[in-house]
């Protein structure tokens, strides 16, 4: 925590006058060259990374293969890829409402088709607290829970009762008792496992989003944003131009990854 507070409160690290600076304060660590469309990194480090031809494989904090899932593609283009719990991986399909339980060596474990739920209309899903899944229904605007055989456990009073504008998530994140949904358009609602809705942050506009340690992060094409809630300071940084055309940042206490065309790059602070 104190790491992540000192990188991020180094204004200069993002400041594109500064540029020619930024090799003093990353420092690249680990390359993966390829057809790379996508990625995710747990919380101990492994990195995910899915290829143009399907592939999902699992590499170790050091770059070594762990694991390989070759069956991607049997239920459609993968939407997103849940690492939440490193022994329980989440692929969700959006297309064919389908999600898919890997464990830590990305063996399949189970197929949930959230058709056979009544849940047609699924844009997020992740893991919940007690190892469950979130989902947000968009037909009935509702936060659900559900199991890894396909139950439904809890659901959250319709958003439709709660909101005059109804948000429709495109990130779930459950972190110290907190749920937070982000809505690019409406911005940041947070809310307790029991379905108080604790507040609502408007920044709007964002990719990338993340909690870490209860701050939150994003970014649009030009700032890193960084705020810590109840403060009312949101910290800018200028993203370095050698960096701003990234498709991808995804920023760890100790490192900084970047999806560019054909790569992942691994960078670390100094």
């Amino acid at each position: 925590m104190k790491r992540f507070i000192i990188i991020l409160a180094l204004s200069g690290i993002f400041s594109p006058c500064v540029t020619a600076q930024v090799d003093t304060i990353f420092r690249i660590q680990k390359t993966y060259p390829g057809d790379v469309i996508d990625f995710s990194v747990d919380n101990l480090g492994n990195i995910f990374i899915l290829y143009q031809n399907g592939q999902l494989k699992k590499l170790n904090p050091d770059g070594d293969s762990l694991a390989v899932f070759n069956d991607i593609r049997r239920y459609g283009k993968l939407f997103s890829i849940d690492v939440t719990n490193p022994l329980k991986i989440l692929l969700y399909y959006k297309d064919f409402s389908t999600v898919v339980i890997l464990d830590r060596l990305l063996n399949n474990r189970a197929t949930i088709d959230l058709r056979k739920l009544n849940l047609f209309q699924v844009k997020a899903i992740s893991q919940s607290y007690d190892n469950n899944i979130w989902v947000f229904d968009e037909f009935e605007s509702k936060l659900k829970r559900i199991s890894d055989d396909g139950k439904l456990l809890d659901q959250f009073t319709d958003f439709r009762v709660l909101f005059d504008s109804v948000p429709s998530p495109q990130y779930i994140i459950d972190q110290n008792k907190q749920l937070y949904l982000y809505d690019s358009l409406k911005g940041i609602f947070i809310f307790d496992y029991y379905g108080a809705f604790k507040g609502r942050i408007p920044f709007t506009g964002w990719t990338d989003f993340s909690v870490i340690n209860n701050l939150l992060f994003g970014r649009n094409k030009q700032y890193l944003f960084r705020y810590e809630p109840g403060t009312f300071n949101l910290q800018r940084y200028p993203i370095p131009f050698s960096m701003i055309n990234s498709r991808k940042i995804l920023i760890t206490p100790a490192k900084i990854y970047l999806l560019r065309d054909n790569k992942l790059e691994v960078y670390h602070f100094l």
